[in-house]
Formats: structure tokens, C-alpha cells, sequence
């Protein structure tokens, strides 16, 4: 982040904390584990390998996964060894909905999409040093096994009554949809993952989030019974906003990692918008803030809550740690030029056009009227309305205020679009085309 003027956190623990597993509990990043004390004192020792599964159910990783990311990060940066397991195989089946079953995806995109999410992994993790991070991929050992070989050597280990009593698995069994045996196995496939992770790497704690747990304690479970050692798990708590609606959806969409798939304008604006009575928590879960600073913003969201400070260095912290500080200050400065405070006609063609497609927006032919665009926005209701608009001294295309009702959109701004203030706040974009 050093090609940036912004300043953010150094990717680093908390020196206050005595331990990382102080520092997990006190961001809130343990809803679940195993024996607590026996955590404590595994991570204040000498460096483990631990891991954490992500499978290709999608091309891209989201914020949900985002809180996995970090939690192998803190750890790694406590000295101990992370793998960064892609899901070759488990993605092929997927691990049980609520509600349904999973569409099954050729191996084709699995494969594709394995590429795609091993290489966001790795932008998470450290590769350096004693302790560097490893990727590994289940379908190295899982392909080779045969059927009779998984049912004798793993299946014969799994009790059915103790399956059945799994959270994913109950509520399905519960459903009209009812679970196929593909979905049903899916927790023998990751309780096979860890013993294989165990032998191979002496691999002797999991993390994932808390829905997971049966997933979880699956291979926990496993290697108690055939290794005769304990290992451990650690299940994250499932983030929700305050008011009991789900987090990381944007407008019934998944705020993705990838910013194919979600601009980092609308990253940018997603953590923005953050409600007071969220925002601490989520700077204790998703940014290397220390507990000083962030105490220091809960204090400013209780004197100042106008200011929205908070709010604006969480953007600027998940932004950058996601898309980097290069693309988070094109970002920020659309941000400022949108709302007036800075000069449009600097801006970022890419930055802006991405802004733009969160607004308002209509495709126009060059030299079409101001008054038809207002219209095409959304802005105005009528042609009418648009004028006396104008005519109050209400609207301004790209920065300048409209004159009379005769003026054109041409596209002039970086890019060849134009953006459309109506009164302070209202803003739209045009696209000529």
C-alpha cells in the first residue's frame, strides 16, 4: 500500500494482547471451538499448521468469506503455519443448504473456478519466512481414492445416528426437499480433508464459520478415532447487522471479492453505509485496527456520529485490503468529486463508469437534451418537472450548473459519460452511446 498516499493499518496483531487467542475473542471471531484453555495454549506454543477449506460453489470468494481470510491472517501472523485449502472435490458436490439442493456444476467450471479463489487466497496469506502459507487442493487426494476404499478406510469411522444429528443434514431432513446421499456424505469428505491435512502436515486446528460446525468437528472427530490425538476447530460467529437482517448482501446481491463481480466503488459505498450499531463490531472483525484505535471511534460514534469517521475508515481499511490502496483512492476520490468536493474531470475513466453503474442511469445518444436525460434517469417524472427544474437553478451536468432547458449531454468527463445533479444530493449518470 505504499503507492498510496492513504494511510491504513500495518497488517499486524495487537501488541496488547498477550496471546492471539485473546486477541480472537476479543474481535468477537469465536462463536464456537473446542476445549478453550487447550486453544489458548496451542497458540501461545510453538508454531502449528492450521487450516481453513473454501469450496467453488461460486467464481468468486465474498465477504462471508472475507472473516476466514483475516482469521488465517491473525494467525499466521502470530507465527503459526496456515494451508489454504481449495475444495476441488468437496466443490463438486457442495456442502448442504438449508433449504435445498445444490446445483451441480461441471468439473470443467469447478476447475476454472478453483483457479479463480485459489488466487484470491493467496493475496490474503504470507508465502515468506519459517512460517509461509501452503495452498492445497482436496481433489490430490481425493480423486485417487475408490469407492470401496473411502467406505472402508473413512465411512466405516461415521456413525449414521451422529450424521443424522448434524445441523445442515436436520434441517434438511426437515424440509420438503428432503438431502440426496451426495449432500449427506459431504461432511464425511471434510472430515477425510483434516485427517489427510493431519497426516500429511501435522495439521492440528481448523477454522470456518459456525454453520459449519458439523463440518467441523467431523474431522475433529475423525482423527480422534483413528490417530488417537485431539485436534481442534474454531467456528467464527455468522455476521449479521444489527437489526437481524443478513450481512454482506447488497440490494439481494453478494458483495464479491472479485471486482469483476462487485466494482470496488460499490465496495467502497457498501461499508459506508454501515449503521452505527454495527460499525465497531466490524472493525474489530474485518480490519488490524488496534483495540486503542477502535476505541477511539467507538467514543467518535457516540460524540460525532455526523462525521460517520467510523464508517469512513472501515470503507477505507476493507477497501484497500481487498482491492489495494491503488484502486481504493480512485474510489475515494470518486466519492469526493460526485458529491462536490472534488474536480470530475481528474477522475479515473474505469473508477468512474463503475461509480456511475450504481446510480441512476440511461444510456444517451451525443447531443441529446439535458431535460431528456433528467427524464431517462429517473431524476424528473417530466419533461415539465425537468424544466422548472433547470429553471429554479436545480440541476448541474458534470460539475457546472444548467443554464436554460436547451442544454446537451455530450459525454465529456474520462470515459465519454456525464453525471447529472439534481439539487444537492441527487445524482445520476449518462451514458453516450
Amino acid at each position: 500500500m505504499s503507492d498510496s498516499a492513504l494511510t491504513t493499518a500495518p497488517v499486524a496483531l495487537d501488541p496488547t494482547f498477550e496471546n492471539v487467542w485473546d486477541e480472537l475473542l476479543w474481535r468477537g471471531l469465536v462463536h464456537v471451538s473446542t476445549d478453550q484453555e487447550a486453544l489458548r495454549a496451542l497458540l501461545a506454543g510453538d508454531p502449528i499448521t492450521y487450516y481453513c477449506g473454501f469450496d467453488p460453489t461460486a467464481p468468486s470468494l465474498h465477504l462471508g468469506n472475507l472473516v476466514q481470510l483475516l482469521t488465517l491472517r491473525r494467525i499466521q501472523l502470530a507465527g503459526h503455519k496456515p494451508l489454504g485449502l481449495v475444495g476441488g472435490s468437496t466443490g463438486l458436490i457442495g456442502d448442504p443448504r438449508p433449504t435445498a439442493e445444490r446445483t451441480l456444476n461441471t468439473r470443467e467450471t469447478v476447475e476454472e473456478w478453483v483457479r479463480r479463489l485459489r488466487a484470491q487466497v493467496e493475496r490474503f496469506l504470507s508465502f515468506e519466512g519459517e512460517n509461509a502459507a501452503r495452498m492445497v487442493n482436496n481433489l490430490d487426494w481425493t480423486a485417487p481414492m475408490s469407492a470401496i476404499d473411502f467406505l472402508r478406510e473413512i465411512g466405516k469411522h461415521y456413525r449414521v445416528g451422529t450424521m443424522l444429528k448434524k445441523d445442515a443434514v436436520a434441517a434438511r431432513l426437515n424440509s420438503d426437499a428432503g438431502i440426496s446421499y451426495t449432500e449427506f456424505s459431504y461432511q464425511i469428505l471434510q472430515g477425510m480433508d483434516f485427517l489427510e491435512l493431519y497426516r500429511s502436515y501435522d495439521c492440528v486446528l481448523q477454522t470456518g464459520g459456525s454453520d459449519q460446525w458439523g463440518n467441523l468437528t467431523s474431522g475433529t472427530d475423525l482423527i480422534h478415532r483413528v490417530e488417537g490425538v485431539s485436534a481442534h476447530a474454531i467456528g467464527t460467529p455468522l455476521i449479521t447487522n444489527s437489526d437481524g437482517t443478513k450481512f454482506g448482501k447488497s440490494e439481494g446481491n453478494a458483495v464479491w471479492l472479485d471486482p469483476e463481480m462487485c466494482s470496488p466503488y460499490r465496495m467502497y459505498q457498501f461499508w459506508l453505509s454501515t449503521a452505527d450499531a454495527d460499525v465497531i463490531e466490524r472493525l474489530k472483525v474485518f480490519t488490524f485496527l488496534t483495540r486503542a484505535e477502535i476505541e477511539e471511534y467507538a467514543a467518535l460514534v457516540e460524540s460525532e456520529p455526523f462525521r460517520r469517521a467510523a464508517q469512513k475508515r472501515l470503507a477505507l481499511e476493507v477497501c484497500a485490503t481487498v482491492h489495494g490502496a491503488e484502486a481504493t483512492a480512485a474510489v475515494i476520490a470518486a466519492s469526493d468529486a460526485l458529491f462536490g468536493q472534488g474536480d470530475l474531470n481528474e477522475l479515473d475513466a474505469a473508477t468512474l463508469r463503475s461509480a456511475l453503474d450504481e446510480l441512476p442511469n440511461a444510456t444517451m445518444p451525443a447531443g441529446a437534451s439535458v431535460v431528456e436525460a433528467l427524464v431517462a434517469t429517473g431524476l424528473v417524472t417530466s419533461a415539465s418537472e425537468a424544466r422548472r427544474a433547470i429553471a429554479q437553478g436545480g440541476v448541474s451536468l458534470d460539475g457546472e450548473k444548467v443554464a436554460d432547458d436547451e442544454s446537451t449531454v455530450r459525454g465529456t468527463l474520462p470515459g465519454g459519460v456525464s453525471v447529472l445533479r439534481r439539487g444537492k444530493k441527487t445524482l445520476a449518470g449518462v451514458f453516450i452511446g
